[in-house]
């Protein structure tokens, strides 16, 4: 039997009622009604429209053809035929009504639609209400059905698939919602669209355009779409745009844990359903990762799931370390970390890709992929899973730990292309996951530097109750050099002392070790806070010396550095105090009054050629004192003058512990992102007892050594420290007779009660004794020895008036002070 393209006319008798009263097999062939359907029916019923001039509808005579005129298929569609009408006449000319002739529209060669038929392109023509009117071979192919099977068919019921989109995360609108939508409103539309074939376990992505089909008079008779099949680029970018992503969201910080929560979250789910990154202890501790364990995948490997995301969790969730995870031997993940190389595991053996159209779309070519793979395992249903590409994470030569990238309820199937995807963005990730690791390391080192050269616990003196607190960088900087010491010195004094190095780092933390190593030794001197700062400023500055006289210079950590140095008497309640560039102390005395210390600051150590100025103030008994550094009040958000404020609001002079008032000033003033170190020493200070002190005027002869002697022992044992009174009578007795031989007038001795018993002999003038052994026939030298041997310790300390030459003894006693 002849098709409609073979056979495309029709003829048609009508009456001169305009009934139909004969019908050709051509006709049931173009238009798909039988002789049957339509004998006896009005031909005004194969009209979709009002009838053209010249259609033969009754008596009239008529004659001619009109085209295209719109005629009804039996299956509901519309064939655009042209139409031919010629009177039909009987004996004597009694008019017996028409013959009508219909052919299908053609404006083209046959051969035009054999192009549009055999189109690589997928083309289909389907009707306002979205109903079949035609496709070609390739959609045909594509839908898995033939085009006797779809005409007439609404498309949601011959492709519901197409109903919905294949990426809800995507918010993509449904491939049928777009055709209602361009039939509806006219407006045509372009778009790529993502959809599985038909026993494909590929997904595709189609090129496709959609328009409508208008008549003569502009009215929306239909609606066509083409497409073609573009997976392979378009896959290609959206990897592209994983590892683009990948570039900017992966190492954005030097946390071993954030990284490998990075990797986890950004192919999902736009890639993988599920990413798991196992890591060696080592590496989280930021140690070397053992090298042994590449060897053998005959042994269990012991990991730590360091990270794992799903497609169910949020978009910024991600398990940091959950559990241990032992690897067992022979296991899949084992392998690839002793042999280096991935492995791709499908739950099923994938099918050929399709090739539609320019292809070669997602075919599975067996010749892209590596050795080995993939490897076909049934046992990943169980666990859920349709595939999982298994990737050793290593870096630098190092193996670092290992990646699992799996899909779960999706059934596209992996590609070689995929398995690159996922080495990409493990290898981006271990480069960053090793920095992180190094950085961690260098950073603890530099902690643990920094923790050693800071005070381990503050020493035992009686002038100032102390309490401090250090806090680094956070763990998006490195260590700085900020730093703090409490330094008892003679007469009952203690020296408080804060200080910050500019940089971060091993090296700046060396240069605060040298820095505080230096103030020790020049305390120990007991020069005045202004004199130690400018020693200070010159050691600074000899050091840049001679870096630069070796051809090697280079900027010193401790060049720019501050320290705020200053000394408590609580003989006399006077604070002595020099700064070089640090922030000045805070002050809160006892009745509530709050103020900033007022002095003038120097420049930082190692600008030089600027004094350091000295300022002395008394403090009433029990007064607050703040010394800070500026990573404890300073951020991007306010500046050192607004936060100095709020840590003078927040400190409390009625504060019971010292102690707890350091946590509730760190919790208050710390910024939100830390990016300096933070150091905070508090200090209440207390005052001695005058009881506790006792001195006399001396005149310049040697009459008055004995009864020196005497006052001062019976001082010493109205203390109730009869223990110490031999050695007070001797060191009293050598000490103001040198005073007196060696000295100038006014000479003055003092005796103080504090943890220790202190012995001090003042003169006006500025030598100053040494220690020295005598020779056999000396008649001197051994004074200044016996001393040493019987006290604590002893020393000299200049002022503006003269000298002090002061020793201590150690309490024997059990006499309260």
């Amino acid at each position: 039997m002849a098709d409609e393209h073979d056979a495309p006319t029709a003829a048609v008798v009508v009456d001169p009622n305009g009934t139909v009263s004969g019908w050709s097999e051509g006709g049931r062939l173009l238009l798909g009604w039988t002789a049957k359907d339509m004998v006896g029916r009005p031909v005004t019923d194969l009209l979709v429209g009002p009838a053209p001039s010249g259609f033969p509808e009754g008596h009239e005579s008529t004659r001619g053809h009109t085209g295209p005129v719109p005629l009804r298929h039996r299956n509901g569609s519309t064939v655009d035929a042209v139409v031919t009408a010629q009177p039909l006449s009987g004996t004597g000319g009694r008019a017996l009504g028409h013959v009508v002739t219909v052919q299908r529209w053609e404006s083209r060669p046959v051969i035009a639609d054999r192009a549009f038929e055999q189109c690589p392109f997928a083309l289909g023509v389907y009707d306002p209400e979205l109903r079949f009117l035609w496709i070609n071979a390739s959609s045909g192919r594509v839908i898995a059905h033939t085009e006797e099977q779809v005409l007439g068919k609404h498309y949601r019921e011959v492709l519901p698939e197409f109903d919905r989109t294949l990426f809800p995360e995507r918010d993509d609108k449904p491939y049928t919602d777009k055709l209602a939508e361009v039939a509806r409103t006219g407006e045509p539309a372009r778009l790529i669209t993502v959809f599985r074939p038909r026993g494909s376990d590929y997904a595709n992505a189609w090129a496709t355009s959609i328009w409508p089909v208008r008549d003569a008079e502009g009215t929306v008779r239909a609606v066509a779409n083409w497409g073609f099949d573009m997976s392979a680029e378009y896959w290609a970018r959206q990897r592209l745009l994983i590892l683009n992503n990948a570039s900017g969201g992966i190492g954005r910080t030097l946390d071993v844990i954030g990284t490998a929560q990075e990797l986890a979250m950004t192919p999902v789910p736009r890639f993988v359903d599920l990413v798991s990154v196992d890591l060696f202890d080592e590496v989280l501790r930021g140690e070397e990762p053992p090298s042994e364990s590449a060897g053998n995948p005959d042994d269990a490997i012991r990991l730590i799931r360091a990270a794992q995301h799903s497609a169910q969790d949020g978009p910024d969730q991600a398990a940091g370390p959950t559990k241990p995870v032992t690897h067992n031997p022979g296991s899949v993940a084992a392998r690839c970390m002793a042999t280096g190389r991935s492995t791709v595991e499908l739950a099923v053996d994938p099918g050929q890709g399709g090739e539609w159209a320019f292809g070669p779309g997602l075919a599975a070519d067996p010749a892209h992929w590596p050795a080995g793979n993939p490897v076909i395992d049934a046992s990943l249903a169980a666990d859920g899973l349709t595939g999982r590409i298994t990737v050793p994470l290593r870096a630098r030569g190092a193996l670092l730990g290992v990646v699992a990238f799996s899909r779960l309820d999706r059934p596209e199937a992996f590609t070689a292309d995929d398995l690159i995807l996922a080495e990409e963005l493990t290898a981006k990730a271990a480069v960053a996951i090793d920095n992180a690791r190094r950085y961690s390391r260098e950073r603890t080192t530099a902690l643990t530097l920094q923790r050693s050269l800071l005070p381990q616990g503050l020493p035992n003196q009686e002038a100032v109750e102390v309490a401090s607190r250090y806090l680094p960088a956070g763990t998006g900087a490195e260590v700085g050099g900020d730093w703090f010491d409490v330094i008892p010195l003679s007469g009952a004094r203690v020296a408080l002392v804060v200080g910050d190095v500019v940089g971060h780092g091993l090296h700046a933390s060396a240069s605060m070790g040298r820095l505080r190593t230096a103030v020790r030794t020049l305390a120990d001197v007991d020069l005045p806070p202004d004199e130690l700062l400018t020693h200070l400023d010159d050691l600074v500055l000899h050091l840049a010396s001679d870096l630069q006289s070796t051809g090697r210079f280079q900027t010193t950590g401790e060049t720019g550095a501050t320290c705020l140095y200053t000394v408590y008497d609580p003989v006399t309640r006077r604070l002595t105090l020099a700064s070089a560039g640090h922030p000045l102390p805070l002050l809160l005395s006892p009745d509530g009054t709050r103020t900033t210390v007022s002095a003038h600051p120097g420049p930082p150590l190692g600008i030089g050629g600027l004094p350091f100025e000295a300022t002395e103030i008394e403090l009433p008994e029990g007064s607050l004192l703040a010394l800070y550094t500026d990573g404890l009040v300073e951020s991007r958000e306010r500046d050192l003058d607004e936060g100095s404020a709020e840590l003078l609001r927040v400190l409390d002079p009625g504060a019971a512990s010292l102690e707890t008032l350091c946590d509730t000033v760190m919790d208050a003033t710390l910024p939100q992102v830390r990016t300096d170190d933070a150091a905070l020493l508090l200090a209440r200070t207390r005052a001695l007892d005058p009881q506790h002190v006792a001195d006399w005027d001396v005149e310049a002869d040697f009459a008055q050594v004995p009864h020196l002697r005497k006052v001062a022992v019976e001082q010493v044992e109205a203390w109730g420290l009869e223990e110490e009174a031999f050695v007070t009578e001797l060191v009293v007795s050598e000490l103001v007779t040198n005073a007196i031989r060696y000295g100038e007038p006014p000479i003055r001795l003092r005796l103080i009660r504090d943890t220790a018993l202190i012995c001090e002999v003042s003169d006006s003038s500025n030598t100053a004794p040494h220690l020295r052994r005598a020779r056999a026939l000396d008649e001197g030298g051994r004074g200044l020895l016996l001393v040493a041997q019987l006290t604590q310790g002893w020393g000299t300390r200049h002022s503006t008036q003269g000298k002090t030459i002061w020793c201590a003894q150690s309490l024997t006693s059990t006499a309260s002070p």
